[in-house]
């Protein structure tokens, strides 16, 4: 296949079940209704993860697992831990992950409580 021509659906659902074990139900159930947003997945998966970019792909893993943690993005989720299952990554590198996004998310809480001690303060009572 030349760089020019679009694969279709089955081949990318291929690369999909090679990469990830599977097809995220969301992705099958938006090419019924729109295949469009399937190839803007592909483009954006592009430009986001260049074949020549700065990431190994275990690295990429890891990022794309931490990110959808910390949006709490079920599908994602799912996806990035059959990838990383996979890409044979080791249990400790994802659970460390999970431990980093966990610390991240109980920081920013600490972080948005910022007017809850300033009004609590001793000075503002």
């Amino acid at each position: 296949m030349n760089p020019e021509q679009k694969p279709t659906v089955k081949q990318v659902f291929g690369m999909m079940r090679q990469m990830m074990g599977s097809v995220p139900s969301a992705i099958e159930k938006a090419v019924a209704v729109d295949e469009g947003l399937l190839y803007e997945h592909l483009r954006s998966r592009g430009y986001a993860m260049p074949a020549e970019g700065a990431l190994d792909e275990e690295t990429r893993t890891l990022i794309y697992l931490a990110s959808a943690l910390a949006a709490s993005s079920k599908a994602c989720i799912q996806a990035m831990a059959n990838k990383a299952k996979m890409q044979g990554i080791a249990p400790e590198k994802v659970l460390e992950t999970v431990r980093i996004v966990r610390f991240a998310l109980a920081t920013k809480v600490v972080g948005d409580s910022e007017p809850v001690f300033e009004a609590m303060a001793p000075e503002n009572k």
